[in-house]
């Protein structure tokens, strides 16, 4: 594994499952990574070194991932001038709608990239796109990506094109399907 280059925090550990299509996204496309738990309101002061101290270490990007009150993107963002992706869980009453809004209400100078609820993929995707900025290798891993991606998609519609709407949702998705 390539040294870690992006830093996965968690406020809880409820929130792994969600992180774990992160890191595999992240490995998918060669990118190094580490995961932290550290909250931002029982550990503030580990969640705070550790976005302090994050880029010392060669960690170019940050994915903060939390529910409920979620400040913990904002705690790091505050403590570090590397990038900072808010990763709202889902869960609880609200279902995210909390998290999302802590996460992405943040006051002018502190910034915080926002992802949408449980959005692990598109956080390390945004991550990837940040890191390629300076790496030509990484650029092409999200072409390639990309590439696959639209592959998919226009094998889909040759499919539904050729067997017609039924066929095709009662092959893809069942037959007690409509």
């Amino acid at each position: 594994m390539r040294d870690p280059v992006v830093g996965i925090v968690v406020g809880s550990e409820s929130d792994l499952p969600v992180v774990r299509d992160a890191g595999a996204m992240l490995e998918r496309l060669g990118i190094g990574w580490e995961l932290v738990l550290a909250s931002a309101h029982r550990t503030p002061d580990l969640a705070a070194g550790y976005a302090a101290n994050a880029a010392g270490r060669g960690i170019r990007v940050l994915i903060a991932a939390a529910g409920g009150a979620a400040h913990l993107a904002g705690a790091c963002a505050a403590r570090t001038v590397l990038p900072v992706i808010g990763l709202p869980v889902g869960g609880g009453a609200l279902a995210g709608l909390d998290a999302l809004y802590a996460t992405v209400q943040m006051p002018p100078g502190v910034p915080v990239a926002t992802v949408a609820i449980n959005g692990a993929v598109n956080a390390a995707l945004l991550a990837a796109q940040i890191i390629a900025l300076g790496d030509d290798t990484c650029a092409a891993r999200l072409g390639e990506y990309r590439r696959e991606l639209t592959a998919a998609v226009e094998e889909k519609s040759r499919a539904l094109t050729h067997e017609g709407l039924e066929a095709y949702m009662a092959r893809r998705f069942g037959k007690d399907r409509t």
